[in-house]
């Protein structure tokens, strides 16, 4: 897992990039679902947070009479095509002004990747709302389903287990030291209350035994396959072996639940 051929960088944003396109295929149709019961039609203002995947179905949706604006959160996906009705905003949720005017939608998903106030963050996406606005926020909750193989019956799935859990490990020690928690997802029904959105449900999605799961986690462990070693958390041959079973396609993967919260802004409320 080392590199020694002078191609870190390129190694890293391919595997990256195979994690998000896995990520989207796996959850994506969960999101659409949310956005579907939520009602985006022609002429919406909707304002898309780090889902950068969904960005030409809202497009389609809102029509030439809408906008889509698009705000990346991880810099490492390739931002989408910034052609009428989408246009691109650079923009830290957590410490900027929400972009003014209202938005008939506000969606994010995984948002608090860089945002190191979610409380602030949330109240900031749900002041951009219109009167009558909807927010959709997902993020993922690896704790409430730790298991990479929930049916543990042989080696294969002992390993799997074993290493889902240092890569655990690995994110909440990293978590802790931006005085953040790895459990994201359950937080943002009480997070949409305290902002102030009425009509709050959420709901929860775990994928599993799809083969999305066994891209997204060999994206994963050779992504972080160096900080597992270096930490003593797996060795080469750990790696190695698990990569091998993964291409075999015979693992029943499970990936993090993803928690899908919305909430409402009222009638009543004032636009800021």
């Amino acid at each position: 897992m080392m590199r020694t051929d002078g191609n870190v960088l390129h190694h890293r944003q391919a595997e990256a990039a195979e994690g998000h396109d896995a990520f989207a295929a796996l959850y994506d149709p969960t999101t659409i679902r949310h956005l579907e019961a939520v009602g985006v039609r022609p002429g919406w203002r909707c304002w898309g947070i780090g889902s950068t995947s969904l960005v030409s179905w809202l497009a389609k949706r809102v029509g030439p009479t809408g906008r889509v604006l698009a705000t990346p959160v991880d810099t490492t996906w390739s931002a989408p095509a910034a052609r009428p009705p989408v246009e691109i905003l650079n923009h830290d949720i957590a410490s900027g002004e929400p972009p003014a005017g209202g938005f008939d939608l506000v969606h994010a998903r995984l948002p608090f990747v860089e945002a190191a106030d979610r409380e602030r963050a949330v109240r900031a996406m749900a002041a951009a709302l219109r009167p009558g606005g909807h927010l959709l926020i997902e993020d993922t909750d690896p704790e409430l389903q730790p298991l990479a193989c929930p049916d543990e019956h042989g080696p294969g799935e002992r390993l799997a287990n074993r290493l889902r859990r240092g890569i655990h490990e690995l994110r909440t020690a990293r978590g802790q030291s931006h005085a953040q928690s790895h459990a994201q997802g359950r937080v943002l029904p009480r997070l949409l209350r305290q902002a102030g959105l009425t009509e709050v449900t959420a709901d929860a999605y775990i994928p599993y035994a799809d083969p999305a799961c066994a891209r997204l986690e060999s994206a994963t462990v050779r992504l972080l396959g160096d900080r597992l070693l270096v930490a003593g958390l797996a060795t080469a041959g750990d790696i190695e072996e698990h990569l091998g079973n993964l291409a075999t396609g015979e693992l029943a993967l499970s990936a993090a639940p993803l928690i899908s919260a919305r909430g409402r802004k009222s009638q009543a409320s004032k636009v800021r």
